[in-house]
């Protein structure tokens, strides 16, 4: 997750865990954005649209790195 907004430089990192952990508990994204106090659309599309894909590239990385040497 970004630290900050690429729109307007918001703070939003410290935010994704409480986000992420609510809303997999079933709660409304919206709602819980409301809730953490973010505000601006820019900073609200960051956080919906985060796709956590970092674990995926690390393993592709391992596999690629195995087969090289």
């Amino acid at each position: 997750m970004p630290v900050r907004c690429f729109t307007c430089g918001g703070l939003i990192g410290d935010k994704w865990e409480e986000f992420r952990s609510r809303v997999d508990g079933g709660e409304d994204a919206g709602k819980v954005l409301d809730s953490l106090g973010v505000t601006r659309y820019c900073c609200r599309r960051m956080l919906l649209s985060h796709l956590d894909i970092l674990d995926e590239i690390l393993e592709f990385s391992k596999k690629f790195t195995k087969g090289s040497r």
